[in-house]
């Protein structure tokens, strides 16, 4: 069944019946793309966790409206929120971290720069990245079932993140050098956390500077295994770990 977000205020009631008006590009996708007719139904998400079954009431190419026949809580967000700080990687592949990321249930992504990151902060384009990574964070939630849309921030430096991450309840900082713990370990002596700051650096990985600052705010300093993974691949491979520790 087709999925869509509003927000909040795009639902409204009138006696005893709900209904959410949606309007701009999903309007004119439903009505041109997927040619949708009155009658048929789709799922809206509110953004905040809850998830409406409706049918399609009125259809024009700039707004639709769907009567809402139940509603009940998306049974597809994780019970930890994840916060993803990921070292920005060179090229597209940032593109890449946000749809799997997603997948596997982040809550927000933080990119930021790094002394060994080879693509660097551009404030003007700060703005513009923003936007088109936040539409490819709503994609990848309908494309996955999500029930929110987790929030892509503008670019950050490396102290603004590590200021940032510290006030989650555990904090978790992945390198591939001496002296770690192994992830496993860590999730299973901190399961009553219900917020993470995932800290994951980008192809060059961390300087021994940025590890002991990451110590000083109280990071784990965790191990992913005894292969080095690409910096695409660590995201997903850790977000997995958690998920299986907390959700399966």
């Amino acid at each position: 069944m087709p999925r869509f977000f509003v927000r909040r205020e795009q639902i409204s009631q009138n006696d005893n019946v709900k209904q959410i008006k949606i309007v701009g590009d999903d309007a004119h996708h439903i009505a041109r793309s997927l040619r949708m007719a009155t009658g048929e139904k789709i799922t809206i998400c509110d953004m905040q966790g809850v998830i409406y079954d409706c049918t399609l009431n009125a259809i024009t190419d700039d707004e639709v409206l769907a009567i809402v026949d139940s509603e009940s809580p998306s049974d597809t967000e994780p019970k930890i929120y994840i916060k993803l700080y990921q070292a920005i990687p060179k090229g597209d592949k940032l593109e890449s971290i946000i749809q799997k990321s997603i997948e596997c249930g982040v809550s927000e992504i933080i990119p930021f720069s790094s002394e060994r990151c080879i693509a660097k902060i551009d404030k003007k384009d700060a703005p513009r990245k923003a936007q088109r990574h936040n539409k490819i964070a709503e994609s990848a939630s309908k494309q996955s079932g999500r029930g929110i849309i987790p929030v892509v921030r503008e670019a950050l430096t490396f102290n603004e993140a590590m200021l940032d991450a510290q006030n989650a309840d555990l904090v978790i900082f992945c390198y591939e050098g001496d002296n770690t713990i192994s992830l496993k370990e860590i999730l299973r002596e901190n399961k009553d956390a219900k917020t993470i700051s995932l800290i994951i650096g980008a192809e060059g990985g961390f300087s021994l500077k940025e590890v002991e600052r990451a110590i000083q705010i109280g990071a784990k300093i965790a191990c992913l295994g005894k292969r080095i993974l690409r910096c695409e691949t660590a995201p997903t491979f850790a977000l997995s770990c958690i998920a299986y520790e907390s959700e399966l």
